[in-house]
């Protein structure tokens, strides 16, 4: 996995921290349905969990071989919850 780090400005979190998050195993990707008739890229979601255990939500585009992270920051409770509640099914 090869990170741009283009346009990404960490204010809160190191790229790092990002990309140990997409490293998780448990992390869930998030596609959203977009219409491609208008011309524009694929945004995804992914919600992750760094080594240190920093829960992080980060939106990216990827090309399937480069990612490019626009955002990362700290999940809401309710998305740490549904995290958690995902991977429980798992297993």
């Amino acid at each position: 996995m090869e990170f741009d780090w283009t346009g990404y400005s960490p204010e809160e979190f190191s790229p790092k921290d990002v990309e140990e998050s997409f490293e998780d195993p448990f992390s869930i990707r998030i596609m959203p349905e977009i219409d491609e008739a208008l011309g524009r890229e694929a945004r995804y979601f992914i919600l992750g969990r760094s080594i240190s255990s920093l829960a992080l939500f980060s939106v990216f585009w990827t090309d399937g071989k480069l990612y490019r992270v626009m955002f990362s920051r700290a999940m809401t409770p309710e998305e740490e919850n549904f995290y958690d509640r995902k991977n429980s099914e798992q297993n």
